[in-house]
């Protein structure tokens, strides 16, 4: 069994296997009343549960009104199970289960986090920090991450609510992936303005931190439900600016033009399509860091020994693993 932060976690959701009867500790992410067939026989309670491996569809058969008035979706809840197959597929045959006690569980296996070492990913950023040359660029930056508070937030924060990086340290990790495939183009095409280029990709996404929060769950805050990361990336930025009188005006305009020209679509969620070198390189390699981790997460999610991931319905695909039964992860450990 994989490790856990509270002692009493119970098993983590990608080690049940059908047969299994375990008592533990998880995230409520969804739940609802419905009916059964016969509607004389009343409703049943269908409930996401989830921690820090994934998450799996559960079903209260009996007593599930009473349940349902005393669960919260959101909250931690002591779950006695069966797990049990339907469909091809595992589930949890409900036999107890209660709101936790704070003291119950430890947040930490609630969310799933990054794999990298949070310090060794402060001090690969730092690295490209000191990479910037221009003056007005660089005092943009350090008013962002010279601060304790941003860089506190960052350090944990998620790259996404789903999709890609939708973890605890994910978007400083997609930051950092994204800051080394612009090293890639910067060197192909020295035509691009490297450093503009740099604080592109070092500032698109910071909105992000005001987009989401994240507890027990990755969640959109009101203002991120209403105006997005893009706007408030380029809000964030825009007001730093005010700050910095000599600021050129002409390079506060190409850098914002690529804030919000970075999801590269109107379609896709971007204000401006891209105009300038910096914003379509950005545009690119931002969604190539973000696509490879969506395929990887899904490649990885896949039921112990089989070829292919579950169908996605966003991408409309199932994904090929390939015949070797290590996982990438297990790869990755062994090399």
């Amino acid at each position: 069994m994989s490790e856990t932060y509270h002692p009493d976690k119970g098993p983590l959701i990608r080690d049940l296997n059908p047969g299994d009867h375990f008592i533990g500790y998880y995230l409520l992410r969804y739940k609802q009343l419905e009916p059964f067939r016969d509607p004389s026989r009343g409703r049943f309670l269908t409930l996401i549960v989830g921690d820090s491996s994934g998450q799996l569809q559960a079903r209260v058969w009996e007593d599930a009104e009473e349940a349902d008035d005393q669960l919260h979706q959101g909250e931690v809840v002591k779950l006695d199970g069966e797990v049990e197959t339907y469909l091809e597929r595992r589930q949890i045959r409900v036999l107890r289960v209660r709101p936790a006690q704070a003291e119950e569980y430890d947040r930490r296996d609630m969310l799933p986090s990054s794999t990298r070492d949070p310090g060794e990913m402060q001090a690969e950023l730092e690295g490209y920090l000191e990479q910037i040359e221009d003056p007005h660029l660089r005092a943009l930056l350090e008013s962002f991450y010279k601060d304790e508070r941003f860089l506190t937030q960052l350090v944990e924060a998620p790259g996404a609510q789903r999709i890609h990086h939708a973890y605890l340290g994910g978007l400083l990790e997609h930051t950092l992936e994204v800051l080394n495939l612009a090293e890639a183009v910067i060197a192909i095409y020295p035509q691009m303005d490297a450093d503009l280029l740099r604080a592109g990709v070092l500032l698109h996404d910071i909105g992000k931190l005001r987009e989401y929060r994240w507890d027990l769950d990755i969640e959109f805050t009101d203002e991120g439900r209403l105006l997005g990361h893009v706007v408030m990336s380029d809000e964030m930025v825009h007001d730093a600016i005010q700050g910095l009188p000599d600021f050129p005006e002409e390079l506060a305009l190409r850098l914002r033009h690529m804030l919000l020209a970075h999801h590269g679509r109107h379609e896709w969620g971007s204000p401006r399509r891209p105009k300038t070198l910096e914003a379509i390189a950005l545009h690119h390699i931002e969604n190539l860091s973000a696509q490879i981790n969506r395929f990887l997460l899904l490649i990885e999610g896949r039921p112990p020994g089989e070829k292919w991931s579950g169908y996605d319905r966003r991408l409309g695909r199932r994904l090929y693993a390939g015949e070797d039964d290590l996982s990438i992860e297990e790869r990755s450990r062994q090399e």
